[in-house]
C-alpha cells in the first residue's frame, strides 16, 4: 500500500465528511464508517508521522499544549458595532443611512452571543485563527479553533480568504459542561458566552476538543478579492466554500419590512440551540458600505439591535433566607418553575429588605421575572391584579442557621449575622477562600465544601490544609476516590504559592473585594504592614474610605483571624509582594480617571489595572478632582456630570490611540 497516498485519501474523505455533516446538514456516511476511517488515519499518522497532512482532521481531537498565546496584528481591523435598543433607535439608524443613500437594501442576521474570531486561509487551506482583541491586535488561537468540528480545514476552492465569524457553545454542550463541573466541585460557567470564551483560551487544545464548541462564519474581510457585490452574495459564497453559516437572515427594503424582520427573528430564536442577543443589521450593497464609511468607532452602514429581555409571569411560593460568608442575610424567592430565555428558573435573589419593600413583594404574589443580561433571574414587579390576601413581607430577626439576633446598621441596606461560629458563615467563607478569584483550589467547590463540613472535616480555612491528614478516610467517601482526592490535595498544596493579593482577597474581609485587595496590597506590600496600619494610613490610599478602613481594622482585632494569619506565616504562604512600579511620565500619570459605559476592548477591571500601572488614579465617581472620564457605549449620569463640570472626556477609540502612541 502506498502509505502517503492513503493518508492523503483518508484526509480528503474525512474532511469532506465533516463539511457534509456540519455545514450542509447532509451526512454522507454512517457514524461507524466515519469512526473506522478516522481510526485508520490516526494509526497511519502515528506510524508515519512524516506523512501527516497540515489539514489533517485528527487535529480536531487536540493535544497541543501551549505556554501562551502569540499576539497577531490584524491585516484588516475588526471593528465593533453601534447598538440600537428599541425600534426608535433602529429607525434613527435607518434614517441616517437614508440621508446619504436614497435607495438601499438591508440584510438582518441573528447576532450570535459568542466570541468573535478571524480565520485566515491560503490556497483554500486553514492557516490561522485570531481573536478580536482590541480590534487591531488579537491572539493566535489556531490550535484550539482547529478542534471545532464545523471548522473546514480545507475549502472547496483554493482561495486566499480572511473571514470573520463567531465561536459559540451550544446550549446542549453548555449544560453538559456545567453538569460535569458541578460533579467535580468546580465553579460553574454563568452562561454559554463565558464558557466559550474561557474554553478558547485554554492552553491545552485537548480540553477544548471535548467541550463541543461550534462556529458560524458571517462575513468576508477581503470581499474586494471576489466577484460579489452584496453581503447576501458573501453568505452564499461562504456556504459554497464549506463554511457553516447561520441561515437565519433576511432582506428588507423598507423600515416597516425591517421591523417585521426583527420580530420574525425574535420569534425564531426561541427554539434555537444557541444563545443570541440581537440582530445585526447591515446595508446589503458593498459599494454603499464604502460610501457610508465609518465613525471614529463604528461603521455607519451597520448596527446591532439588542433584544429586550424576555419577561414571564410566575408565582412566588415562599421567601427563604441565605447566610453569606460575611454574615449578610439574603432573601431568596422560591418560585413555581418557569422557563425564561431558554432555561428553567425556580429561584431568584431578592437582595435585601429594602428591595422587597420598594416593590411590595409578598409570598403568594404573581410576579414578573426576567433574566438580567439574559443570565441572572430577577423579579422586576408584581402583578397587582392577581393579589388577593397576601400578607406584607416581614424581615426575619434571627439567623436562619444559628438563631443569633441579626444586626442592621442605619448605613447598611443589609442585615447581618455577627456570630463568628455560624455554620453557614463558615461554609461560605471556605467556599470564597477556595474560589477561582481567590486561592483557586481546583475541585474544592460548594458541594464538596458542604459535604466535608457535614462530615466534620472542614470548619474553617485552616482545616483545608489538614485534609491531607484524613486521606485514608476521604478516598473511601462515595463519589470521590483516590484520583479525585489526589487532585484536590495537589491543588490545596499549590494554593500556598498564590499571589499575596489573591490570599488577602480570600480572607473575606467585609467590603474588601478583589480590586480593593489589589489596591491595598500594591500600596502596603506585606501582611504585617497592613495589620498594623492605622485608619489614617488606610484612608490615605486612593479609593479607600472610612468603611473599608474600619472593616480591615476590625478584622485584625479578632483573635480567630489572627490565628489564621499565624498559620499562613508558619506554613510559608505568600504574604508580601514587591512594591508596584508605576510610570510617572505617561499621559495618565498622576491623573484621576473615571470609567463609565460599556467598553468594547477591555473589561472594566482590565482597563482599571492598566491605568493604575500607567500612574493613574482610577475613581468610581466624578467630582471636581476628576481629570478624565473615559466613556464607552451607554454612558449615563457620570458622563452628564463630566460635561457639566467641563471635565475632559475620552472615547474608547481616543483612549486606544493614546495607549498606542505612548
Amino acid at each position: 500500500m502506498d502509505i502517503l497516498k492513503r493518508i492523503k485519501e483518508l484526509t480528503k474523505i474525512i474532511n469532506q465528511a465533516n463539511v457534509d455533516y456540519h455545514t450542509y446538514d447532509n451526512p454522507t456516511m454512517s457514524d461507524y464508517e466515519y469512526d473506522m476511517l478516522f481510526k485508520e488515519l490516526k494509526e497511519l499518522e502515528l506510524a508515519y508521522p512524516e506523512y501527516k497532512q497540515p489539514n489533517s482532521p485528527t487535529d480536531k481531537v487536540g493535544g497541543v499544549i501551549l505556554d501562551r498565546f502569540q499576539k497577531v496584528t490584524h491585516d484588516i481591523p475588526m471593528t465593533s458595532l453601534s447598538n440600537a435598543f428599541n425600534f426608535d433607535e433602529l429607525a434613527d439608524f435607518y434614517h441616517r443611512v437614508q440621508k446619504e443613500i436614497e435607495a438601499f437594501e438591508l440584510i438582518s442576521e441573528l447576532k450570535i452571543d459568542g466570541l468573535a474570531i478571524s480565520l485566515i486561509y491560503e490556497n483554500g487551506n486553514f492557516i490561522k485563527a485570531v481573536t478580536r482583541g482590541d480590534g487591531q491586535i488579537g491572539e493566535d488561537v489556531s490550535e484550539n479553533v482547529k478542534t471545532i468540528k464545523s471548522l473546514p480545514l480545507t475549502l472547496t476552492k483554493p482561495v486566499n480568504i480572511t473571514v470573520r465569524g463567531e465561536i459559540f457553545m451550544p446550549y446542549e454542550s453548555f449544560y453538559k459542561l456545567n453538569a460535569e463541573r458541578e460533579k467535580e466541585g468546580l465553579p460553574l460557567f454563568a452562561n454559554p458566552r463565558n464558557a466559550a470564551s474561557g474554553t478558547i483560551r485554554q492552553l491545552d487544545s485537548s480540553i477544548v476538543s471535548k467541550r463541543g464548541l461550534d462556529l458560524f462564519v458571517y462575513t468576508i474581510a477581503n470581499s474586494d478579492d471576489f466577484e460579489i457585490d452584496t453581503q447576501y452574495e458573501a453568505l452564499t459564497l461562504l456556504h459554497k466554500l464549506g463554511f457553516k453559516i447561520n441561515k437565519n437572515y433576511r432582506l428588507s427594503n423598507t423600515l416597516s419590512d425591517l421591523f417585521e424582520t426583527i420580530n420574525h427573528l425574535d420569534r425564531t430564536r426561541q427554539g434555537l440551540n444557541f444563545a443570541t442577543d440581537g440582530v445585526v443589521v447591515k446595508v446589503n450593497q458593498f459599494n454603499y458600505q464604502k460610501e457610508l464609511g465609518y465613525t471614529a468607532r463604528h461603521p455607519k452602514w451597520a448596527t446591532a439591535y439588542k433584544f429586550s429581555p424576555e419577561v414571564v409571569e410566575t408565582k412566588l411560593l415562599k421567601i427563604t433566607f441565605q447566610v453569606g460568608r460575611t454574615g449578610v442575610i439574603t432573601p431568596v424567592a422560591n418560585l413555581e418553575t418557569v422557563e425564561v430565555s431558554g432555561s428553567n428558573v425556580s429561584r431568584a435573589t431578592l437582595h435585601n429588605e429594602g428591595f422587597i419593600r420598594d416593590r411590595d413583594i409578598r409570598e403568594g404574589d404573581y410576579v414578573y421575572l426576567q433574566k438580567a443580561g439574559e443570565i441572572i433571574p430577577e423579579i422586576i414587579s408584581v402583578n397587582m391584579d392577581k393579589r388577593d390576601k397576601q400578607l406584607p413581607f416581614e424581615m426575619i430577626t434571627n439567623c436562619p442557621d444559628c438563631n443569633s439576633v441579626l444586626v442592621k446598621k442605619e448605613s447598611d441596606a443589609d442585615h447581618f449575622c455577627i456570630n463568628p461560629d455560624c455554620p453557614s458563615r463558615n461554609i461560605n467563607q471556605i467556599i470564597h477562600f477556595a474560589s477561582r478569584n481567590a486561592m483557586n483550589i481546583d475541585t474544592l467547590g460548594e458541594k464538596v465544601v458542604e459535604t466535608f463540613h457535614g462530615l466534620g472535616y472542614l470548619n474553617n480555612i485552616i482545616d483545608i490544609y489538614s485534609l491531607k491528614d484524613h486521606y485514608d478516610e476521604l478516598i473511601e467517601l462515595p463519589g470521590f476516590g483516590k484520583k479525585s482526592i489526589d487532585k484536590l490535595l495537589e491543588a490545596i498544596e499549590n494554593s500556598k504559592t498564590m499571589p499575596f493579593a489573591k490570599l488577602f482577597f480570600g480572607l473575606g474581609i467585609k467590603n474588601v473585594g478583589a480590586k480593593v485587595a489589589q489596591i491595598i496590597v500594591d500600596e502596603l506590600s506585606d501582611i504585617d504592614t497592613i495589620m498594623s496600619a492605622t485608619k489614617e494610613e488606610l484612608t490615605s490610599i486612593f479609593e479607600i474610605g472610612d468603611v473599608i478602613a474600619d472593616s480591615i481594622i476590625n478584622y485584625f482585632k479578632d483573635e480567630k483571624n489572627l490565628e489564621i494569619i499565624k498559620f499562613f506565616k508558619e506554613n510559608n504562604f505568600v504574604l508580601s509582594q514587591e512594591k508596584v512600579k508605576k510610570l510617572d511620565d505617561h499621559f495618565f500619570s498622576g491623573k484621576t480617571v473615571v470609567l463609565t459605559g460599556t467598553l468594547e476592548h477591555f473589561s472594566r477591571n482590565e482597563l482599571s489595572d492598566k491605568l493604575v500601572l500607567l500612574g493613574a488614579k482610577v475613581s468610581s465617581s466624578v467630582s471636581k478632582k476628576t481629570d478624565i472620564v473615559i466613556a464607552g457605549d451607554q454612558a449615563g449620569s457620570k458622563l452628564t456630570k463630566a460635561v457639566e463640570l467641563q471635565i475632559k472626556v475620552l472615547s474608547e477609540q481616543e483612549l486606544l490611540e493614546i495607549l498606542n502612541e505612548e
